[in-house]
């Protein structure tokens, strides 16, 4: 007898059971993409014990008729392809036909549907993947799916779920995640008793962001707008017009996770983790951003369906891109632009005032609870998350139950500054600034701390300057500027230095000659793993070039076999400067004070330092009214 075998069709289901429904989440995604491809504009979910006991999803969409309702539990039966061309051009978010028929092979399934065609639908119960019953359903127009004991014939499965408060937070953020995607549906998510998502109907993103994340968020980011892009296809097959648009939100430099669970991307409204959109993220923030940190991006990329294939995993989670170079350059560079542009600002943090929990918003109140308790909840890129990273729905009190959260009602983003009361003179206050850095140019310096900070007054409030950084981000700037025309002021040595080298150092020395030479080393070759250092970048102390060579070699090692050499580059210029820019501990007199912060102004990312640490710090004239309690 042959060993090869056709399995089962039980078997086969729960196969494909386990590539679709990973954990409750994947049963809450499946059937939300289901309701949103109805046409829902009100979906309601309700979980119990994390999704293991209870998870139920209710839409007021198009609904389904008794036959097709049945037909629908069939394995690849599908309303949205009907033809192998189709799957060029994608335009649902589910398309498969998988997801009811794995769903219902693992749980005891209940679909209630009316189509509103008819008077009356059908109520079809499927247990383990074995059909129960089919009757007349009475109810409203719309689907109600409800799932109960998840792999309750599948106890390996079952065995790898986390705890209840961390499937929990899974499905959250899912949910939060489609009701950022689709700000003009409402989106309920209770477990148990608890209501832990109400958001409703609003007509702009700026709004759901806020009644998701609250005002503080909302305060430190910065709106893409609508940025668009179009490229031209020429190739063998075809020749046209291809448009890319971007919009959403990021934070400014000095909002920096230590995770990825703050990055949201959208690909033509679907929910996905990417890695070309990720890395042009990344790019958007270096020499922005310390590398080991993120930021907050809300990021949604639409584009032609026929520009991106997302049939390449089961869970529909990944997509390919037909251009990925373009889009990743697209992405980064436009983002990158809107920095530059906003040029935001970070604050001294100020004390916040003790505010009672109904008046907090919901993001801001997470934050200010006493005794919280977290487990960690990775996100759909997961990582190592900290209780601040961590989505806000899994808050508990000390050992008692969940908190009720309700953020539906949306009220203005930003308050207007009140009047002043003239209790003690006059004091003149327009409105608040916009939180930017383009006030660097208005700055009247006071004096240093410690021969370290300058402490500068502008209309707008006190800032306090880090002088090696200020430094080192014009001079960085400089270098690029420099290097890009071929001009690169150097110095020459009296007495060359020489160098040895490692074995590792010979070989990476060898492949960035040029480059050295580039960025203003004289250097040649001095013998057996020895060179010679004959001049240097202006503005390098003797003693640092040394160390700057052996520094630079380091990079080389660790960032030759990954980075582009544009970025090596910029690896190089930040050394440079580093070791170039004035010192902390250096006394200024006032009029080099002036044009340190003259020529800060004038750089194009006066918000951090080649290496992501912030470059000014400023204490509003509002934060300073509310200390003294003027306001």
């Amino acid at each position: 007898m042959g060993k090869i075998r056709v399995l089962s069709d039980t078997v086969a289901n729960k196969i494909a059971a386990g590539e679709v429904v990973e954990r409750p989440a994947s049963v809450v995604k499946e059937l939300i993409e289901n309701s949103l491809d109805a046409g829902a504009t009100e979906l309601r979910i309700e979980v119990e014990s994390g999704g293991r006991r209870l998870i139920r999803i209710a839409d007021n969409g198009c609904g389904m008729l008794r036959d097709d309702a049945l037909l629908a539990f069939e394995r690849h039966a599908t309303s949205k392809l009907s033809d192998v061309r189709d799957l060029l051009s994608i335009a649902t978010l589910g398309f498969r036909g998988e997801a009811l028929p794995s769903i219902a092979s693992v749980s005891r399934l209940v679909l209630e549907t009316r189509s509103s065609e008819e008077t009356t639908g059908a109520t079809v119960e499927i247990n383990g993947g074995k059909l129960l019953r089919c009757d007349e359903y009475p109810g409203a127009a719309g689907t109600t799916v409800t799932v109960r004991d998840l792999f309750f014939n599948v106890p390996a499965r079952k065995k790898f779920l986390r705890s209840d408060q961390t499937e929990l937070a899974h499905i959250a953020s899912l949910a939060t995640h489609y009701s950022l995607a689709h700000p003009q549906k409402s989106f309920q998510l209770r477990h148990g008793g608890n209501e832990l998502l109400d958001v409703t109907p609003v007509e702009t993103l700026r709004e759901r962001v806020y009644q998701v994340f609250g005002n503080q968020t909302l305060e430190e980011l910065i709106d893409l707008d609508f940025v668009e892009r179009e490229m031209e296809v020429v190739d063998a097959e075809e020749r046209g017009t291809r448009v890319f648009a971007l919009r959403g939100f990021v934070s400014g430099p000095q909002l920096q996770k230590l995770n990825r669970n703050s990055i949201f991307l959208f690909v033509n409204g679907r929910l996905i983790r990417d890695r070309v959109l990720l890395h042009a993220l990344s790019s958007a923030y270096h020499n922005l951003m310390p590398p080991a940190c993120y930021p907050f991006a809300l990021l949604f990329v639409d584009c032609d369906c026929e520009e991106v294939d997302v049939n390449v995993h089961p869970s529909k989670t990944e997509v390919r891109f037909r251009h990925g170079t373009f889009v990743h350059d697209f992405v980064r560079d436009a983002i990158r632009e809107r920095l530059i542009a906003a040029r935001p600002v970070s604050s001294i943090p100020v004390p916040i005032q003790p505010q009672a929990a109904a008046d907090l918003p919901f993001s801001d109140f997470t934050q200010r609870i006493e005794n919280q308790r977290f487990e960690p909840v990775p996100g759909i890129d997961a990582g190592t998350e900290r209780p601040e990273d961590l989505p806000v729905f899994m808050l508990k009190t000390g050992a008692g139950p969940e908190r009720r959260f309700d953020f539906s009602e949306a009220t203005q983003a930003r308050m207007p500054v009140p009047h002043v009361p003239d209790t003690h003179g006059p004091l003149p206050l327009g409105a608040e600034p916009p939180q930017s850095l383009a006030s660097l140019s208005d700055l009247r310096p006071l004096g240093q701390i410690h021969d370290s900070f300058i402490i500068a007054a502008g209309r707008d409030g006190l800032w306090i300057i880090d002088q090696h950084v200020a430094h080192e981000r014009i001079l960085f700037e400089k270098v690029l500027r420099q290097q890009a025309q071929g001009h690169v002021e150097r110095q020459q040595l009296l007495i060359p230095i020489v160098l040895q080298l490692t074995a590792g150092q010979q070989i990476d020395y060898a492949q960035i000659a040029g480059e050295l030479e580039r960025a203003g080393f004289d250097s040649e070759p001095f013998g057996q793993r020895t060179i010679a250092v004959k001049g240097a970048p202006a503005g390098v102390g003797p003693g640092d070039i040394e160390k700057l060579v052996f520094e630079i070699l380091e990079i080389a090692e660790g960032e030759l076999r990954k980075v582009s050499l544009d970025d090596l580059r910029r690896a190089m210029a930040a050394s440079i400067a580093c070791r170039a820019a004035i010192k902390i501990n250096m006394r200024l007199d006032h009029a080099k004070m002036e044009w340190l912060l003259t020529q800060l102004a004038a750089t194009e990312c006066p918000m951090s330092c080649p290496h992501g640490r912030p470059i000014a710090l400023r204490y509003s004239m509002r934060d300073i009214l509310k200390s003294f309690h003027r306001i």
